[in-house]
């Protein structure tokens, strides 16, 4: 056995999440060649680098396939319920940041506030019929936050390609999507609500509650932490 580290497996994240790493004494990489999903672990012996999408991360955990993992606090509550109980959040790591956010399209001069936008759901209900359409992937932390402040008279449309580009394509009338800068959603005519940040988003190692661990294992995943700064 050994103490399993889920990591993204390409991109920034990754090389960001390596840095991290690197810079507390614990150096990730790959076994073999870019293409390879293998990983090596230097500098604490009794861990295993498991190299994963991000969004692969949360269910592994979940699982208790892997001990660790590095992925967005964004994907572990939206694939996670009561993702509390399932994971243990050890340490924010200051990069891969991102919003969860509630836009509609610019030219909505009425609409600058979530009150505003459950009149004029009520009010596209009548005219057209049918509940307004909100596109996103995130349906599980869309649907909560909207309950929370009382909108209603909406529905959700699952959007798996350029979410931000489904108004355009008038199969939605909003968007709840990730965004860093903004610039892609004011690139499409759309602005974000005021009150319309739904959740803030960075990378984050959480702990498996599920996992099983050796008593050798307890001791590996001791001394990663200690040498982490995370004790």
């Amino acid at each position: 056995m050994s103490v399993k580290l889920g990591v993204p497996s390409k991109g920034r994240l990754m090389e960001k999440t390596f840095d991290w790493f690197g810079q507390r004494g614990v150096t990730l990489g790959r076994a073999g060649s870019d293409r390879e999903y293998a990983g090596k672990v230097e500098g604490i012996e009794g861990v295993e680098l498991v190299l994963l999408s991000a969004g692969e991360i949360p269910r592994e955990l979940n699982a208790g396939r892997i001990h660790l993992g590095v992925t967005g606090t964004d994907l572990v509550r939206e694939k996670l319920g009561q993702w509390e109980q399932r994971v243990e959040e050890l340490a924010e790591l200051g990069f891969g940041h991102a919003d969860l956010i509630l836009a509609v399209p610019a030219f909505w001069v009425d609409v600058e506030s979530l009150d505003d936008l459950d009149a004029a759901a009520a009010a596209f209900r009548a005219r057209h019929g049918f509940r307004m359409r909100i596109a996103t992937k995130y349906h599980r932390l869309v649907r909560e936050y909207l309950k929370e402040k009382d909108v209603a008279d909406y529905q959700l449309v699952d959007s798996q390609g350029a979410t931000e580009g489904t108004v355009k394509n008038e199969t939605a009338e909003a968007v709840a999507d990730i965004t860093s800068t903004g610039e892609t959603l004011r690139a499409n005519h759309l602005k974000i609500l005021p009150d319309g940040t739904i959740l803030k988003s960075q990378a984050t190692l959480f702990r498996s509650r599920s996992a099983p661990l050796s008593d050798e294992d307890r001791l590996a995943l001791a001394a990663l932490i200690r040498q982490l700064g995370l004790d």
